[in-house]
């Protein structure tokens, strides 16, 4: 993606509503980060000797290559198949590789669209980090629960602020507006400040676009309150808690009760729980 391409396809300003902003987000490209899409031209060149577990290790450590290939296969699955693939490596199989790097050309990147906006990029690396961390401890929970499905609430978490990733990479001015409302005014609710901004809030634009592009059904329950009771839900929303609480440190007010809610998940003590996260 060329700097004039990527600052024509710019949000500057807030658009209208919620089906406005579901439309212009789901037909954007969306970029990846720069060593994913490095890593897949090396794939691509050898193409016949790479499976589905070695394209979707490189593709499962970035959130917005996630999200492409799981809406991708989400919207182009069998009309047999009940419900759409919950991981990279689930859709990878479905698709086969040949057709995946078919669809999947040379990706643009998130360093060639932010290059004139360090201050957006940072803040997206920020959320990318944090979305790295919620997916550890998530993980780590499932496999301390021997959950089956540790792969796909690992995937979940990873995903669960993706609607404010492709803001900070679609409207990287309104993003920074936003942060730095709450950066002047902790107090302020975030609802307040995104609905104020862009003229939706971020909750309601991503279960927006999970509906669009039909994405796994674990994201979707996140979303819904009907869900929030079960096992893999809880896990997913307590694990991107404590990734947001404990990002720059772990002196948060936050952090006993999430501790406390870590004990009751896994059925330990609180000291245990915490010497869990700790090491995660």
């Amino acid at each position: 993606m060329s700097p004039a391409s990527a600052d024509s396809d710019t949000i500057r300003a807030p658009l209208p509503d919620l089906a406005a902003w579901t439309a212009r987000l789901h037909a954007a490209e969306t970029p990846v980060l720069a060593e994913t899409a490095e890593a897949l031209e090396v794939l691509r060149r050898n193409a016949d000797d790479v499976d589905a577990n070695g394209i979707g290790e490189t593709i499962a450590a970035d959130p917005l290559m996630t999200l492409k290939v799981l809406a991708y296969a989400s919207e182009h699955r069998s009309a047999r198949a009940v419900t759409g693939s919950e991981t990279v490596i689930a859709a990878l199989v479905m698709l086969g590789i040949s057709p995946f790097f078919a669809a999947f050309g040379p990706q643009p990147t998130v360093e060639a669209r932010l290059a004139d906006r360090p201050d957006a990029l940072l803040g997206l690396r920020k959320v990318l980090a944090r979305a790295h961390r919620g997916a550890n401890f998530a993980l780590a929970f499932a496999v301390h629960r021997c959950d089956p499905h540790a792969a796909v609430i690992h995937a979940a978490t990873l995903l669960h602020e993706f609607a404010e990733m492709l803001l900070w990479c679609h409207a990287p001015e309104l993003s920074l507006q936003i942060a730095e409302a709450q950066r002047r005014n902790p107090s302020l609710r975030s609802h307040a400040i995104q609905l104020r901004v862009l003229n939706v809030t971020v909750a309601d634009l991503q279960r927006s676009l999970m509906q669009s592009w039909q994405l796994p059904s674990l994201l979707s329950q996140v979303a819904d309150e009907a869900h929030r009771e079960t096992t893999a839900v809880r896990t997913v929303e307590l694990a991107a808690r404590l990734a947001r609480h404990t990002a720059t440190g772990w002196d948060n007010p936050a952090l006993g009760d999430d501790i406390a809610d870590v004990a009751r998940l896994l059925n330990v003590s609180t000291t245990a729980a915490l010497q869990l996260v700790r090491t995660i």
